[in-house]
């Protein structure tokens, strides 16, 4: 039976008050199954999301650390050629120190896209309530 189908018989003038809510209740109960399912599935990929950007994050850092050893140390051997062996560690300390910030802030920037709000759902919701009321007048 189609959506229409079944709202013009809901309003047929002959059906009983009984069968008026009993149909209401029964329209209202698939409304809710069918918000709840929304919300789950928008829930589920922002949670996808947010563990991606964390696993992302997590492999850059672990990488970035071991860089920065193994990096720092060549390239301040490297500078303790040409100054003094503690100019050459602070400058390549810098360096890396430039790096993290901009891993940082890339990370942050990535984190804000996650929505833990599933939007969607709240808007039908709001819908829902809307016509709830207009049916119920």
């Amino acid at each position: 039976m189609s959506v229409r189908a079944r709202d013009t018989r809901a309003f047929d003038e002959n059906r009983s008050m009984g069968d008026l809510l009993k149909s209401l209740t029964g329209e209202f109960q698939r409304l809710v199954r069918a918000e709840l399912e929304l919300a789950r599935v928008e829930t589920r990929d922002e949670v996808t999301k947010a563990k991606e950007a964390g696993i992302r994050f997590g492999i850059a850092v672990a990488a970035a650390v071991l860089a920065a050893v193994l990096l720092s140390f060549a390239a301040a051997w490297l500078l303790a050629e040409l100054m003094p062996v503690g100019l050459a560690f602070l400058i390549v300390g810098v360096v890396y120190a430039a790096v993290a910030l901009w891993a940082g802030l890339r990370a942050r920037e990535r984190a804000r896209d996650i929505d833990p709000v599933p939007e969607q759902t709240v808007q039908t919701l709001k819908e829902d309530v809307r016509w709830v009321k207009a049916r119920s007048n």
